[in-house]
Formats: structure tokens, sequence, C-alpha cells
């Protein structure tokens, strides 16, 4: 897209800016937000995600630039503490190695195939965080680049087992051009004083044609045969699942040109994939349909949302698209007039949309619903008049942080703390214990409009990062799993930590629940596998069983780390044994850092097994690959 055509004038200052008084400070908030106002209006023309291509100003202007900004902004490393230590990042691998040290067996019948989980690896060692003359701005916890982290699952001609283990940066654009010229560019956008994120909106632009950079470290989905690595800021990197090499954004063909959400969903029956992207300016939310094969975009409707509710997943059922409108909002707006970018109103509204799949806004049935943030969902489905949906429920968010980024660890710290409920209802707690999502049901009847919402669980554990045997996504399931954050380490850290995992009965009362009068009905059953001391998990999902015929036949896989000893696993957990000690422990000779969502793709390895290691034992491969065999004898 061309140039937006805003005059730009640059002052040049002998004497490095500062911001000794808080009475300049104040006066230069006010001019800048006048200074930009301007420019926000004219931003309202083109979503912010489009590139604005550099070459629209000459090589010296950009250099001049860029010279402005390295002598006006300083950049700093957000250190991190002890207890920190395995969200910080680690070396990319140059290639595969086997992975020897297994404790107990891995099943027989366990599918082939790759366990990949993305996550944040700050590409220079750390989050940074910037000061100029327009105050401070850095990096959220969620905001590093990202890496994918692969486990090789290769069965043998004799049934044995080789395991490989893999990780890679995922290549966007702009880490590519961080690579290049070794050092920083981007000048944090989300988190900080208002001058200083609207400082950083207009100089990314003009420096890189984007406003942020691309981060791609949420998830990994699969579609058409192809995986894909994902974040909300930008168009998915489709990776070859072999390599881990990232090869180009996925745009559909030229259909889709805005960011997806981290979640979309295949649509029961058809395998169409559901998408959603969201903008900071409008339309603020627009859903698309995409073929089975990922070649076209079948269809496009603008949602028609009054506001850019920061919605991180999408669900089907098998007629409908379900989606949430929630009071976590991006307001450039609210920016301008000095608050944060980001941020949850805590008297704002929540809605949930039910629309049918190829409908357009008019057709969107909405439904009122009790405020909260919810980021992640287990399933929805159709039952009767009603449409179910479960996820994890929270009634605050914990992003963007605290405001402006001040006291992150204090913040954090109060926010993460075991929850101590008021007598007379589950929902009542503290100003600080709200942001403890766990499970919940929303029940949206189509006839009478009416909604019913409950608790699933109680408030002994936290839980999210939800997923379920995928094979039931849209239609109803009984078991759902998720992630059970250990609520004490996590204080300590000022960082989610996960010590274990749920299963969940959906349709299986807890037995130790007596029904009280203001829950709806009694909490479910649930099961936990806990982990060691000292343990804590991400990116679990499931593996189902080949041939299996029960929903929870297979396996829950996660990526482990003990803090103790510094060592990173992989465990294999029976799914209808699942309070069992793992079934397999797969010692990983690298640690792994904690980060967000994984899959398990189903895959014949035999054949690729060189692609994936090219200097592995000719013997180890002869014993996987018959093909190696006859073409080497």
């Amino acid at each position: 897209m061309a140039s937006s055509g805003l005059p730009i004038h640059i002052h040049c200052s002998a004497q490095k800016p500062s911001v000794s008084s808080s009475a300049n400070f104040d006066h230069l908030k006010s001019t800048l937000s006048s200074a930009f106002k301007p420019f926000l209006k004219q931003t309202e023309r083109f979503p912010l995600r489009i590139d604005v291509a550099p070459q629209t100003l000459n090589n010296t202007c950009l250099k001049l630039v860029d010279a402005a900004v390295d002598f006006v902004f300083e950049f700093a490393d957000q250190p991190l503490l002890p207890s920190q230590s395995n969200f910080g990042p680690v070396n990319e691998m140059k290639e595969a190695v086997q992975v020897t040290n297994i404790q107990g067996e891995i099943p027989r019948d366990f599918a082939e195939g790759a366990y990949i989980r993305n996550g944040p690896n700050p590409i220079f060692g750390a989050l940074t965080s910037t000061s100029s003359m327009f105050g401070r701005s850095s990096y959220t916890w969620i905001e590093g680049e990202g890496m994918l982290h692969a486990l090789y699952f290769c069965k043998g001609v004799e049934g044995d087992w080789t395991v490989l283990y893999k990780n890679r940066y995922v290549e966007t654009e702009t880490l590519k051009l961080e690579k290049q010229r070794n050092k920083p560019l981007f000048l944090p956008a989300l988190e900080g004083d208002s001058p200083a994120i609207l400082s950083a909106y207009l100089l990314n632009m003009l420096r890189y044609g984007k406003v942020n950079k691309e981060i791609s470290n949420t998830n990994v989905v699969e579609h058409g045969g192809k995986m894909y690595s994902i974040a909300e800021n930008h168009k998915p990197q489709e990776i070859n699942i072999l390599t881990l090499e990232t090869l180009n954004d996925w745009d559909v063909n030229g259909g889709w040109n805005r960011p997806f959400s981290s979640h979309p969903k295949k649509a029961p029956g058809t395998g169409e994939l559901v998408i959603l992207g969201i903008d900071a300016t409008k339309p603020f939310a627009e859903l698309g349909i995409i073929s089975a094969d990922g070649n076209k975009l079948l269809h496009r409707a603008d949602l028609k949302l009054n506001r850019c509710s920061l919605c991180h997943e999408i669900g089907v059922t098998q007629r409908y698209n379900v989606f949430m409108d929630h009071p976590l909002l991006i307001d450039l707006n609210r920016l301008v007039r000095g608050s944060s970018l980001m941020k949850y109103e805590k008297e704002g509204y929540a809605r949930i949309g039910i629309m049918p799949r190829y409908g357009s806004a008019d057709s969107i049935q909405w439904f009122k619903v009790k405020p909260n943030c919810t980021f992640h969902l287990f399933n929805c489905f159709e039952g009767g008049d009603e449409v179910v949906m479960w996820g994890c429920r929270a009634l605050d968010s914990i992003i963007p942080g605290p405001d402006k980024g001040q006291n992150k660890f204090d913040w954090f710290s109060r926010k993460l703390r075991p929850i101590k409920p008021i007598e007379g209802s589950m929902d009542a707690v503290s100003e600080d214990q709200l942001v403890f999502p766990r499970p919940y049901e929303w029940r949206m009847n189509k006839q009478t409009g009416d909604v019913k919402e409950r608790n699933l669980t109680g408030t002994e554990y936290s839980m999210d990062f939800p997923f379920i045997n995928e094979g039931f996504v849209g239609v109803q399931n009984n078991y759902g799993y998720c992630q059970v954050r250990d609520s004490i380490a996590s204080s300590a850290s000022g960082m989610a930590k996960y010590g274990g995992l749920a299963k969940l009965y959906f349709g299986e009362q807890n037995p130790g629940f007596s029904l009280k009068e203001n829950e709806v009905e009694g909490l479910i059953k649930v099961e936990y596998h806990m982990f060691e001391k000292n343990t804590f998990g991400t990116g679990a999902a499931f593996v189902p069983k080949q041939g299996g015929v029960e929903e929870d036949d297979g396996w829950v896989v996660t990526f482990v780390h003990n803090e103790d000893t510094n060592i990173s696993q992989v465990l294999i957990i029976e799914a209808k044994s699942f309070t069992s000690k793992p079934v397999a422990r797969i010692t990983l000779p690298f640690r792994v850092p904690y980060g967000f969502h994984g899959t398990f793709r189903p895959m014949q390895l035999q054949n690729d097994i060189l692609s994936i290691i090219p200097s592995l034992n000719s013997k180890i491969v002869k014993s996987i690959s018959p093909s190696y065999s006859q073409i080497h004898e």
C-alpha cells in the first residue's frame, strides 16, 4: 500500500533530550497528543497492519530517521529473576538430535508423527525496554520471537521407536531484518507511556512499514496438509514440518490481508477452516472461511463491531460460528488521550455472538453475558435449541499487565496468588484475585434468547490452555483437558507456571460437591495429574490412539521442565489412566523454555527421516526406513 502522504518533519538537537521534570513530560504528552491526532485520523482510512513501502521515503531520509531513533531511544534488557530463568531464551539448533534417554516405554500403538510447540524466544537474549524523551515503553512477556520445539516419533520396521528433537525460529520478515542488522530495531509499541507508544507506532511504520514486529509465537495449526505458525498480529507463516523452515506468509492465495486469531477451527463435516481477524481500526473484526484444501477463501464477513475486542479464539458447531466480544479492548483513541493501548474495561459489557456458517453481521444473534475475559475454549456444540460453549473464564485479563508496565513483579505476584473466595458466591473474590481462569459453561437458547452460565470447577485450582480430542471439535464431547496453574509458584515468580494437568468429565458431577442455592448445577468431576515438585509444563496436546473407539482412547503429551535439576522432558500420559505415572518420560538434551500452545501431527516419517536429521547413523535409518535399505543394498 502507498504511503499515507503525511508530512514528516525531523528536528535534530545537539543534546540528548531528557525527561527531568514531570511538568515538561506533561507538556510533551499534551503536545504529542495534539500532534498525533491528525495522524490517527489518517490511519482510520487503512489498517495499521498493512505495509507502508519504505521506498517511498528516500534513503537519506530513512538514515536520518534511523540516526534520530538511535540518538533518542535507549534500549535496555529486561532482567529475569532466578525463579523466572526458564522463561529465558535458548540458542537455535543447527540440526536435529537423536534422543536416547527414555524412561518407561513409548506405547506400540502410539501414533507416529511430530509433536510441536510454539513459544516466545527473544532473539537477542532478553525482552527489551526503551527510554526516551517520550517516556518508557517495553515488550510484554508474550512478545518474544516465536521458536518451534519439535519432537519426532519415528516407528521402525520392527516396531521400535526413534525419537528426534529440533528447535528453530519462525523466520518472519521482521526477525530476518533484525538478524541482518544484528540488533533490536522495532520500538516496543504495546506497554508503556502513551507518548512513547505513539512515537513507536509512527517511527516503526516510517522505518519498516509496520507498526510492530511479527512475533508468530503462539500456536501451530494444520490445514490442508500444511503446518502454520500463528499469532494475532500478522498473517500465519507456513512451516516445513520436517525441517521447521519458514516458507512464506499464508494469505490464502491473496484472499486474506489481515491477521488470524491464534485458534482457527475446522468446521465439522466439511473440514473448512473458520478464521477470525481483528484489527485496531475498522473493520475491527472479520470472519473468513477457507476451503478444506487451504487454497481458496470461500467467505468473508465484516462482523461490524463498534470496538476492537481482543478475541483470541473462535468456536464452531455443526451449523454455526461462535465468537466472544468481551471488554479486553485495543483502543487507539484511548492511547492518544494518554491511557493504555490495551486495557480490560471492568465496567464494560460482554456478549457472545452466534452466526450461521456463511452468515453476515445481520444474521448474528447476540447473547449478553456476565463481563469476563476468556482467551481459550474447550469446545462449542449444539444441543436442541441451545448452543453450548465451554471455556476457561476469568474476571480480568492477565495481559498486557500493570498500567504502563510499572511495578510488573508486584502486580503479577498479587494477581497470581491462590484464590480466597468470599462466602456466598464462587465469583466473589478480591480485586487482586480476578485473574483466575477456570472452566466455565455458557448455554445460549436460540429460541428464547436466554443464557445460563455456571462455573464447572471450584476455586482450588486455576486452569487454562484447554484442549480436547480434535476429532470432536464442534460436536458434543465428554472430556476436556487443560493445564493447572501452580498459584504459589506463580505468585512467587511473578510469572504463570503450570504444575499439572486436569481431565474434565463434562457429563459427570463431582461426587464431593453439595449443591448450593446460588449454583445452577453441581460442579463436574475432575481428575488431576500433577507434576513433580518444582516441575512445570506447557504446550500439552491430545494424541488419539490409532484404531481407538472411545473419545479418551489416547494420550496427553506435554513439555515439562524441572527447575531444581534444570532438565526438560516430554511426558506421555495415558488419558484413560490419567492419575497414573506417565507411561514414558523422554529426557531432552537441551533446555526447553516455557511457551504457549502445542499440537501433535500424525504422519509417517520412515521415508523422511534424513530430512529431519541428515547425519543420523545409517544403521538407525535402515531400521526405520525400508526404502533406504532397498536403495543402498
